[in-house]
């Protein structure tokens, strides 16, 4: 049986696409309906109920769009919003999958000891991702450590800048992240500087990809459900509350120069 309905996903803004890229991947037969909240971010220095007010009306809208499931690829929705996101779709029978969950048993099941962990000030202030690895793994040590700038320095265009490497440079030398053996990047912007962060560690520390377990436990939940599309033509439509060109610049790069953009205001 083949599911044709697309896949719902959002995010603050050009984060998540490292998320859609890596469905793109995982899942070339599945079509994506992707929401990018420009006109709110960052999530980050938000307030967890302006977070979850925000998260809610995304969600409802890709329901709207006759979405078979929703990804939260946003950390900061993911921590702080994820009851609220599953209020309105689990009554429609709609799965939801967040970007901390498979990440966090993936890793608690690997040979890691010391993980470090960078993400927005929302997301470690929850101390969601200590939770939740230590939930599969409690002998598992765990390092939170906020990394706000890196948001607006990505999606101001300026990854694998001098700027960005000053930024990098400065957080990883921080003495939180001294002796980590892996990192995760918990914020779905960071893999766009994923190489400049692998740089400073030289080795030293495994840099954890996030997008592609997302994309793998995704596949491994509509399996399950038997919501798998069988289609040959997957389409992709970006909706922006906000128009900025960073976003149509990755996300033409990661899907091709005849996407489907479009400004959508919710309310």
């Amino acid at each position: 049986m083949s599911d044709e309905r697309p896949i719902g996903v959002f995010d603050s803004g050009v984060g998540g696409l490292t998320i859609a890229k890596a469905i793109k991947k995982v899942l070339p037969q599945e079509s994506i309906i992707y929401f990018g909240d420009a006109k709110h971010l960052p999530y980050g220095n938000k307030s967890p109920e302006t977070i979850q007010t925000f998260s809610k009306n995304i969600t409802q809208f890709l329901i709207e769009q006759n979405c078979k499931v929703i990804v939260v690829a946003c950390n900061t929705a993911s921590s702080n919003a994820l009851a609220e996101i599953k209020s309105i779709a689990d009554p429609k029978g709609i799965p939801v999958i967040d970007v901390i969950t498979p990440v966090a048993e993936k890793v608690a099941y690997s040979f890691y000891q010391k993980i470090g962990v960078i993400a927005t000030k929302a997301t470690v202030d929850s101390g969601v991702y200590k939770k939740a690895i230590r939930k599969f793994n409690k002998h598992i040590k765990v390092q939170e450590f906020a990394t706000p700038l890196f948001v607006p320095v990505i999606e101001e265009g300026l990854a694998n800048s001098k700027i960005s490497k000053a930024a990098v440079d400065n957080y990883m030398s921080n003495k939180k992240l001294k002796d980590i053996d892996s990192i995760i990047l918990g914020c779905t912007h960071y893999p766009l500087i994923q190489k400049e962060i692998a740089e400073y560690f030289d080795g030293r520390a495994q840099v954890v990809d996030s997008p592609f377990i997302v994309a793998h436990s995704l596949k491994d939940i509509l399996f399950k459900n038997e919501s798998l599309s069988q289609d040959k033509e997957a389409s992709y439509k970006f909706y922006v509350s906000d128009f900025t060109k960073n976003f149509q610049r990755l996300a033409r790069r990661f899907f091709g120069r005849n996407i489907q953009l479009e400004l959508k205001q919710l309310h």
